[in-house]
């Protein structure tokens, strides 16, 4: 009997790390044509609650526990501040900016992040590299604020969609500092599923106080704005954090921390190339900034823990020589 040719690690790492970088840069562009028939938060609670549905089987199909009642509860908190302050607020922003803009907002998180932790209660000064990214971020933000013209599709920026935007990205930094100490499933596939159900709900209530449902016109939905949402759901949530969760388990932190930086590259190209974006000087130098700031802050915000790692393995390895 021939024996069956195993799969390289390699090359499934690539093809998951692929899937992450273009799944996950092309959800702006998806959203961006999703709205164009449908009503944004609306849009955007129909996602996540179907794909936490479907996220929700899988991982008790997976033998993970169903969440206890303080789970849910930090679940829609987390919820909350990602999916309906981040990510609805986002595909609203949408409306307004171009999804070249809104991408590069987004991947300053890191940057919002690492200053609530070093103003925050018992924060540490961040090292040199650090305080290089988080300057970078703000310079590249103002950047893009600061570009002249008014915003229809993308030639330019939007004051108001800017500023929500900010607020958007602040939130989901808000959120994935509280994820870090909230009561949550021990599952990550269990844990984001409860996120995207109560997140997904939360949105559609919020929907109804905005207007959305009043607004919803099902005969009047382009088939393009029901394939772009087929596509948030099944690979920007679905296939796209499956893929992310496995990554987190089977390969190296550094690498799989790279989509930081390579989706709004992805989201840029496509914004141009799906749906016509004119990406201005602007654009692309506040590109090149954004994404050299948070490069910085990826790589440098851990070094002093990769350091004790190390230190910790080198100590394993000797006790090991030595018995």
């Amino acid at each position: 009997m021939r024996e069956k040719k195993k799969v390289n690690p390699v090359y499934v790492v690539g093809i998951a790390l692929l899937c992450v970088y273009l799944f996950w840069g092309g959800t702006y562009v998806g959203m961006k044509i999703a709205i164009e028939t449908m009503p944004p938060f609306l849009m955007a609670g129909v996602r996540f609650f179907a794909a936490g549905a479907v996220l929700y089987i899988i991982a008790r199909l997976s033998g993970a526990k169903r969440p206890a009642g303080r789970e849910w509860r930090s679940s829609a908190i987390v919820g909350a501040l990602l999916l309906l302050g981040g990510n609805g607020v986002v595909a609203w922003s949408e409306q307004r900016v171009s999804s070249s803009i809104a991408s590069l907002i987004v991947a300053a998180v890191p940057v919002w992040m690492m200053l609530m932790g070093w103003f925050g209660r018992g924060g540490k000064r961040p090292n040199t590299g650090v305080i290089a990214g988080i300057v970078l971020g703000l310079v590249g933000i103002a950047v893009l604020v600061f570009q002249p013209g008014k915003g229809d599709t993308g030639t330019a920026t939007d004051l108001i969609g800017i500023i929500t935007l900010l607020a958007a990205s602040i939130s989901w930094a808000i959120g994935s500092m509280y994820s870090r100490s909230a009561a949550m499933p021990d599952s990550p596939l269990m844990s984001t599923a409860a996120q995207m159900l109560t997140g997904g709900a939360l949105l559609m209530v919020f929907s109804y106080f905005t207007g959305d449902w009043s607004r919803l016109d099902i005969s009047g939905i382009s088939m393009r704005s029901y394939l772009a949402l087929g596509y948030l759901i099944i690979f920007g949530s679905i296939i796209g954090y499956t893929a992310y969760i496995w990554l987190l388990k089977n390969a190296d932190a550094s690498l799989v921390s790279t989509y930081a930086f390579v989706n709004p590259v992805v989201a840029v190209l496509l914004g141009w190339l799906l749906v016509g974006e004119q990406l201005t000087l602007n654009t692309l130098t506040a590109a090149v900034i954004i994404i050299a700031a948070v490069v910085l802050v990826t790589i440098f915000r851990g070094k002093p823990q990769r350091a004790a790692t190390q230190a910790a393995l080198d100590i394993q390895k000797q006790q090991r020589s030595v018995h």
